[in-house]
């Protein structure tokens, strides 16, 4: 498959993206969901929304990369982090069994403005990487396609945020809603048709893989499983994508829809993954994130159905990315009016932001997910103690959490710097994560227990 055919599928599907979104929009419908005749989604759309948003460009990546170096280890363990749905339904479901309408209602009720400017700084990062990181996949692609075209990978990155841009802000949340559905469906029609092929190869062996060890060993993979165990409570909820469509239908449909969305997206995460461990197996040299090594190994068709793949995924995420930025700006920062044009203008803001990012380059892209997976972190003892416990829990403690987590996030990030390796232990980036995981978690879990007290029922 050329690069020329890549491109013409890629833009069939987002010309079926624009004539899917809604030609008319509510404002409900744009932050709310809410279809033209008001009704809210159905299973089968909160379902593909939620694995189509989840299982994105940057995330099969990593699944192929973690694969190739740490085996079945290394995608077992980014796999873990889609327990996030079964956690972060069981959040949705205790919060709206409490009256809360979204996360922020929850935390504002406990902890205030204060509380709350804590809550929406980290998820606006996420949000931000979210943009850039699956435009860099979309310029990794197409510089790996068109190796003989200087701009290649700034020029995809530019024309899929215009046009990611376009449909994303005329139809805002319903718009990312109805084209999650059939991105989704092509998405799971390709890469079906991609892992069968390598399945059927003659070189493919099931054994092989599912014990494979990677070309680096398999401990740092099984290290990275501690560290998504320890995360896999708050990464949800520091998700607003996630966490928006938990307030869309009705209890029943949405829990049954973070269930599904659950085994589905774990089932296409080790999947893709088994594309990195095969590579791995067969001695192939990695070369620009796994893309380049692909192309020497499968044949030309299979190759581009994986980056079909990798595109659709990258596409889809973007819409929903922006449309939760979006609320996130209007209805609880109140950064903008409750308008469509408001709605649309802080998308634009995001998407620049995203774009402009990826010159700035990047190191690893597991680095995204680690950073704000740590920083989510200081959600776990408030929520714990705050919403399961139903105890009261001070402000103090809450910014205690909070402040331990983002350096912990930070400290990580900046692991190679001389102030960084002085307050690390020696050893592997991912030992390095796990021990700032344990520390952070203990310190929240102490501060929240020290300001905690006991909610006395109302007589």
């Amino acid at each position: 498959m050329t690069a020329t055919s890549i491109a013409a599928i890629f833009a069939a599907i987002i010309l079926a993206s624009l004539i899917v979104a809604p030609r008319r929009v509510s404002i409900e419908g744009f932050f709310g969901g809410q279809t033209e005749n008001g009704t809210v989604p159905s299973l089968i759309t909160l379902v593909l929304s939620q694995v189509t948003t989840w299982i994105f460009a940057r995330s099969l990546m990593n699944a192929a990369i973690l694969g190739y170096f740490y085996g079945m280890a290394g995608t077992l363990a980014y796999a873990a982090y889609y327990g996030s749905f079964l956690t972060g339904g069981f959040v949705v479901a205790r919060l709206r069994a409490g009256g809360a309408g979204s996360v922020q209602d929850f935390i504002g009720a406990r902890f205030g403005t204060v509380g709350n400017g804590c809550y929406n700084f980290v998820i606006a990062l996420r949000l931000l990487s979210e943009v850039f990181a699956n435009l860099i996949v979309v310029g990794l692609i197409f510089s790996a396609v068109l190796p003989e075209m200087a701009i290649a990978k700034e020029a995809s990155i530019i024309l899929v945020a215009l046009l990611g841009l376009a449909y994303s802000a005329w139809g805002g949340l319903s718009a990312a809603l109805r084209t999650d559905v059939l991105q989704m469906s092509v998405f799971l029609v390709v890469f079906a048709v991609a892992f069968g092929a390598m399945v059927l190869s003659p070189g493919f062996d099931f054994g092989a893989v599912l014990t494979a060890s990677g070309t680096s060993g398999s401990y740092n993979g099984w290290v990275l499983m501690a560290v998504a165990a320890l995360q896999v409570f708050s990464y949800p909820v520091h998700d607003p994508v996630m966490m928006d469509r938990g307030f869309l239908a009705d209890p029943k449909t949405t829990q049954r829809s973070f269930l599904h969305a659950f085994w589905l997206s774990a089932l296409c995460i080790i999947a893709f993954g088994m594309f990195g461990i095969q590579a791995s197996l067969v001695g192939a040299e990695y070369e620009g994130q796994l893309i380049g090594t692909w192309a020497g190994m499968f044949p030309a068709w299979i190759f581009g159905a994986l980056l079909i793949s990798l595109l659709v995924s990258a596409l889809s995420t973007l819409d929903s990315a922006l449309s939760s930025a979006s609320r996130l700006c209007v209805e609880e920062l109140k950064l903008a009016p409750r308008s469509l044009n408001g709605g649309r203008a802080v998308m634009v803001v995001f998407m620049v932001a995203g774009a402009a990012l990826t010159l700035w380059g990047n190191a690893t892209l597991f680095d995204a997910v680690a950073v704000s997976g740590t920083a989510s972190m200081f959600l776990t003892p408030v929520l714990i103690v705050g919403l399961v416990m139903n105890r009261s829990v001070a402000l103090w403690s809450y910014l205690v959490a909070f402040a331990a987590a983002l350096i912990g996030a930070v400290l990580y990030f900046a692991r190679a710097a001389d102030w960084a390796e002085a307050l690390l232990p020696e050893g592997h980036k991912y030992e390095q994560l796990l021990a700032i995981c344990i520390v952070v978690l203990i310190v929240g879990f102490v501060a929240v227990f020290a300001g905690a007290r006991r909610v006395e029922p109302a007589v």
